[in-house]
């Protein structure tokens, strides 16, 4: 009998960018071992410029969509991972949540100047979000396996 996946919520405010980078990059670095969503709680719709940082980076976006935090209310997750300072504040409570994590990540959508340094921006937040899924993978597996023995 296989484990269950360790299931992730990225939480954003408009699912437009950071939440849906990250949970790309789990889906992708991570595989099986987690059952990973992303969400807003102001949802926007997905931003061109996060599907072609996306596809730039050789990621698979084309079942991304950008959902409400609503959409997941009353189930339960392992982790839950806000990556912007608004969406902490707002973000709902999730019952049986292991662990709430906050990773402040400037909003790319935000950015301003042409295209090229608008796609500058998304991809340094990108970049910043690997990073960081990289150390995350090892240290939730780890805990995965303290807390099912």
């Amino acid at each position: 009998m296989s484990e269950a996946p360790i299931r992730v919520l990225f939480v954003c405010t408009g699912n437009s960018a950071r939440s849906v980078f990250a949970e790309a990059l789990l889906r992708h670095h991570g595989g099986t071992a987690f059952e990973v969503h992303s969400a807003g709680t102001e949802p926007k719709g997905i931003n061109p410029l996060t599907l072609r940082t996306l596809e730039a980076a050789g990621i698979d976006a084309s079942s991304a969509r950008s959902k409400s935090v609503t959409e997941f209310l009353g189930q339960r997750f392992d982790y839950v991972i806000t990556v912007c300072d608004q969406a902490r504040q707002s973000c709902p409570v999730f019952p049986g949540v292991h662990e709430t994590l906050h990773w402040g990540y400037e909003d790319p959508a935000a950015a301003e100047g042409t295209e090229e340094e608008r796609l500058a921006v998304f991809r340094r937040v990108f970049i910043g979000l690997g990073e960081r899924i990289a150390q995350f993978i090892p240290l939730a597996l780890r805990g995965s396996t303290l807390s099912r023995t």
